[in-house]
């Protein structure tokens, strides 16, 4: 039988060796990285996956997440060229590119990538008035990429994007602002009602012109058609005259027919009658009397005396 003593060394070879294999062993999940430092110094760095080490001899350093971040910071106040302060919230995007330059080159690269953004920014916006910052948001994201980008890259860092949350000026200025905008919207509405009202009555004036052209056209063409039918009546009437071949009576009888017709004015208070009526009156009397003869006085007429060889 084996003693005590024995069974306790072989145990305990046992657990060096399970414990030495434990500590050679080292798995790196994806998207990390680990830093090896043999005695103190680097060595390597330990990609995802298995790895082995030498126990005892090197040692792991923490992991380093190498998944892009993001890091959003506290509104920083920021005084503009135009002496107004400002708080300007910010978001940078960052990448750890180098695990051995994050871990031996800067001490705490998070709190550096904030103080370096705070620094960046104050130097980027100083340089601009109040109305740059608040519509030049594109120009400031750049510059503050580029100076990130620069500064960092010795840091084993690479800045993807910069980003302003908010710009948030004091609540003066945005009372100002708001009364402005309201001054703007005030003056491009009076704008757009008096140009509609113009334009309104531009088409208002040009729709009584055609309407007044139209209704010259029509008068015109209405008395060209009026006159070309009393041209054609009265063209009418004359032929039917000529080939009737008339005598005096009847022309008589329409004078009479006629005389009416001449006394319907308001205005007429004297009116001519023409000689050929007097003349086809004498003719229709005559009709409608019996015959005479030419010595016998007409009735009704005075008498004529002849004194003194005078009449």
């Amino acid at each position: 039988m084996e003693s005590p003593v024995a069974l306790v060394v072989a145990l305990a070879v046992v657990l060096l060796a399970v414990f030495t294999v434990a500590r050679a062993v080292r798995i790196v999940p994806q998207g990390k990285a680990s830093n090896i430092e043999r005695l103190g110094r680097f060595h390597r760095t330990l990609r995802p996956g298995l790895n082995l080490v030498i126990p005892f001899v090197d040692r792991v350093r923490q992991t380093i997440d190498l998944r892009e971040q993001v890091v959003s910071f506290q509104p920083q106040p920021v005084i503009t060229e135009d002496n107004l302060v400002v708080e300007i919230d910010t978001v940078v995007y960052f990448q750890v590119t180098e695990p051995r330059a994050a871990a031996y080159e800067i001490a705490d690269y998070l709190q550096a990538v904030e103080q370096l953004t705070v620094t960046t920014l104050r130097n980027v916006v100083g340089s601009m008035d109040l109305e740059a910052t608040l519509t030049s948001r594109d120009t400031i994201n750049s510059r503050l990429r580029g100076v990130l980008d620069d500064a960092t890259g010795k840091w084993g860092l690479r800045v993807s994007r910069v980003e302003i949350k908010a710009i948030d000026p004091p609540q003066s200025i945005k009372d100002a602002m708001e009364k402005q905008m309201r001054a703007e919207r005030d003056k491009r509405a009076a704008i757009l009602t008096a140009e509609g009202q113009r334009q309104a009555q531009i088409l208002t004036a040009e729709g009584d012109q055609r309407a007044a052209v139209l209704r010259a056209q029509g008068d015109r063409e209405a008395e060209v058609l009026r006159a070309k039918g009393q041209a054609s009546a009265i063209d009418e009437v004359f032929q039917a005259v000529h080939r009737n071949n008339p005598d005096p009576k009847l022309l008589a009888y329409q004078y009479l027919q006629t005389l009416p017709q001449l006394a319907q004015g308001s205005g007429n208070t004297v009116w001519v009658v023409p000689g050929e009526l007097t003349a086809a009156l004498q003719g229709l009397s005559q009709a409608f009397t019996p015959t005479t003869r030419a010595t016998d006085p007409i009735p009704g007429a005075p008498a004529h005396h002849t004194t003194n060889g005078h009449s």
